[in-house]
């Protein structure tokens, strides 16, 4: 879980929640012709759910921004990492909970225009972080038609019962006011993976899973395969920036 590198394995679009959201949502027929064999397939009724490359190269930027320590830089959008695809971004609010030692953002891009929610990843020498990440123990929560979902204890709370949920509900509501009802790109790497992911299925309970997708890079798995349909990724791609920082930059 070492801060994440241009060189990310974007494991994604509709990771697990596809198969809960269309449980929810829809009516069981549908759920089942969803997911079959493990495999992803295309909501008929909406144009479907496909993984988009371009999509994927423009979020992992974000997803390697919010690690930026410097918090100026990161308000302004001006830091190393603060340029290319992300060009035009505009800052709504940056959440440090210090005390846990988590980091996200929330802000509206020009393209794709939409509201970006980016979750920082495990610091390598915080130890908040890795007691979040290795506190495993399954924990019992209720969510519409799941009534014996269990999750991924650390990265539930890490969420929930820190400022983050907080402070980026009133930051999409804030964005919703002054820019419209965009919709949501939700994303992160590693810890920050498995943050974004409960971030996104509490919006889509919340405002309805239309208005939400969730993209992560290298997250760890939060549900157990009982609760959800299945951990639905529809293919695996590495991106690569040429720094060298990966030598190998291998498909996973």
């Amino acid at each position: 879980m070492a801060p994440l590198r241009r060189a990310a394995s974007a494991a994604v679009v509709l990771l697990a929640l596809t198969g809960l959201f269309l449980l929810v949502f829809s009516p069981a027929d549908a759920a089942t012709a969803a997911v079959e064999g493990g495999e992803l397939r295309r909501k008929q009724s909406d144009g479907g759910y496909s993984y988009n490359s371009t999509l994927a190269h423009i979020l992992v930027e974000y997803a390697s921004a919010v690690y930026t320590s410097d918090l100026t830089s990161l308000l302004t959008w001006t830091c190393p990492r603060c340029e290319g695809h992300t060009k035009g971004f505009e800052m709504i609010e940056i959440i440090v909970d210090v005390e846990k030692c988590l980091q996200a953002f929330v802000g509206v891009a020009p393209d794709p225009r939409s509201i970006i929610i980016a979750f920082r990843g495990t610091q390598e020498h915080s130890a908040s972080n890795w007691i979040e990440d290795l506190f495993w123990k399954q924990l019992d929560v209720t969510y519409p038609g799941m009534p014996d979902a269990m999750v991924h204890h650390g990265f539930y709370s890490a969420y929930y019962n820190t400022t983050l949920r907080h402070e980026i509900l009133k930051s999409v509501q804030w964005a919703w006011k002054t820019y419209g009802r965009l919709p949501i790109n939700v994303v992160g790497h590693s810890m920050g993976g498995a943050l974004a992911s409960f971030c996104a299925l509490d919006l889509s309970v919340k405002w309805g899973s239309h208005k939400v997708q969730l993209i992560t890079f290298g997250q760890p798995r939060v549900w157990l395969r009982e609760t959800i349909v299945g951990n639905v990724v529809t293919r695996n791609e590495t991106v690569c920036d040429c720094s060298g920082e990966d030598p190998t930059c291998s498909r996973y």
